[in-house]
């Protein structure tokens, strides 16, 4: 019978086992950190607040009019980066610059970009017009000069931009009282808030 000897200087089992399961471990948080690495670089500076939400739906106007759903949100570059707005949704609905056909027919994104947040709630306005080239609105006794989107918008860091949304898709006067989705895409991110459809009538 021949008998084998037993080498003394190798690794024991268990100890081979912990050492593949150190390198495992060391090689699984190298691949985290990298990534975390990634994607913060590409996102770290970008940052948006949205504030001011607002949904209004007029029951007395007919459908399709400038006056009949307004949606507006007033939108805050906080980040460190100047963000390009690619596209505004409601409930998830995008919603075209300037897709307006005829007077019966009207969609159109205004906007206004100031310098700073402004601390006033924004108001329900039902006589926006899409063949103007400036829409003047007032705002607790100060009057803001807004512009019908055709492009997507940029919005510099620190600066702020005053959004209204005429005709969204998808909200009509049934939908009062309902929560109702408004998100704000980038080339990075997506940002969403929430807010309840309202009911109001033209002064």
């Amino acid at each position: 019978m021949i008998k084998l000897r037993k080498n003394h200087r190798a690794l024991s089992q268990v100890v081979t086992t912990l050492i593949i399961l150190v390198v495992a471990v060391l090689l699984a948080t190298v691949v985290v950190f990298y990534a975390i690495n990634v994607v913060s670089t590409r996102v770290q500076d970008e940052s948006l607040s949205l504030t001011n939400e607002h949904i209004w739906v007029n029951s007395t106007a007919t459908v399709g009019t400038a006056n009949y759903t307004v949606a507006a949100l007033m939108i805050t570059n906080t980040g460190g980066r100047d963000v390009v707005l690619s596209n505004i949704a409601v409930r998830g609905q995008q919603c075209p610059w300037n897709a307006t056909t005829d007077p019966t027919n009207q969609k159109f994104v205004l906007y206004c970009t100031l310098d700073a947040a402004i601390q006033s709630d924004l108001v329900y306005v039902p006589n926006f017009n899409y063949t103007s080239g400036a829409n003047d609105v007032v705002i607790s006794g100060t009057q803001y000069n807004f512009t019908v989107a055709n492009n997507p918008l940029v919005l510099k860091s620190g600066n702020t931009m005053l959004v209204y949304i005429v005709n969204p898709d998808s909200v009509r006067v049934n939908d009062v009282g309902i929560s109702t989705s408004i998100a704000v895409h980038s080339a990075q991110a997506v940002y969403y808030t929430e807010v309840n459809v309202e009911a109001v009538a033209s002064s």
